[in-house]
């Protein structure tokens, strides 16, 4: 599976390295599909220094899967996912 990071990522958040986000789109919590086209899946996971991130990412053709959008979990997200009420 190849996990590929929108370069948007890095320029609106440095501190977050492409590693950090493979590591929390790998290792995700959880995980779940928006009803989007194309499919958008919404996730977070926690990251080599210990924050807990969210992720936007859709799969592409092969296995490949767009990363574009990552940052501290939200308040909406965590609910979203049902991890917060």
């Amino acid at each position: 599976m190849l996990i590929r990071v929108h370069p948007r990522v890095a320029a609106k958040r440095p501190e977050i390295t492409p590693e950090d986000v493979r590591v929390v789109f790998t290792g995700a919590l959880r995980s779940r599909p928006r009803d989007t086209d194309p499919v958008q899946w919404v996730g977070v996971g926690i990251d080599t220094n210990g924050r807990l991130l969210e992720f936007i990412a859709i799969e592409e053709p092969a296995e490949e899967w767009l990363v574009f959008h990552v940052m501290p979990a939200t308040k909406s997200v965590l609910l979203e996912l049902g991890l917060r009420r």
